[in-house]
């Protein structure tokens, strides 16, 4: 696998076996730095699992990956500090408010009080949530949990995020908000991976 530092991501021949079943077969592709890459499969053709094992959390069978410069088999570790990750599930906490989630996520990759802050009320404005940053996230709607969420991954200014199903479930305007912070964060150079199963979605 060469190593070509415009390229982000690197596959070649990933797979996943779950005993004598095959997940992941052999995959290879490359992404670009500030690239928004749609991966594109039907519900069980394994984009999660595909996912698990470029962010770190799941283990290859075979094959070879390559994710912010650093190998998946050997510093799965540095992966998910370069790494903002959205999974399909929502992840914040719904029983803590828009402003303490924020805190709670800014602190955990190790940003300063006063960085977590900054990041709070420029969040908070750009997402429209001045009049719910006090209320418990799980009394928001979907849409807004979702760009919330996305957001809260984009707060350490990863080199790339990955979203896993991200628009599942919101009415089409929220996916069209969406795809708007999407593209922003994609201006700003972060590289995008986002898993869908809507045709319409990956020509984005």
């Amino acid at each position: 696998m060469n190593n070509n530092n415009n390229k982000v991501i690197q596959v070649e021949g990933l797979t996943k076996m779950f005993g004598d079943f095959t997940a992941v077969n052999a995959i290879t592709f490359e992404v670009d730095k500030g690239e928004i890459f749609g991966f594109l499969g039907a519900n069980g053709a394994g984009k999660t699992t595909a996912m698990k094992m470029l962010i770190g959390i799941s283990n290859p069978t075979s094959g070879k990956a390559n994710v912010a410069g650093f190998d998946v088999f050997t510093h799965a570790e540095d992966i998910k500090k370069n790494i903002g990750y959205m999974s399909q599930k929502f992840a914040l906490y719904d029983d803590l408010t828009v402003k303490e989630n924020i805190t709670f996520f800014g602190g955990i990759y190790g940003l300063s009080k006063q960085r977590i802050k900054e990041k709070s009320d420029a969040l908070i404005k750009e997402l429209g949530l001045q009049n719910v940053a006090n209320k418990l996230v799980g009394a928001l709607p979907l849409g807004w949990k979702q760009k919330l969420s996305f957001s809260v991954s984009l707060i350490h200014d990863p080199k790339i995020v990955f979203l896993d199903e991200p628009t599942g479930g919101v009415d089409p305007i929220t996916r069209r908000q969406f795809w708007e912070l999407i593209y922003k964060a994609a201006n700003q150079g972060t590289t995008v991976f986002v898993t869908t199963h809507y045709m319409d979605e990956a020509e984005y």
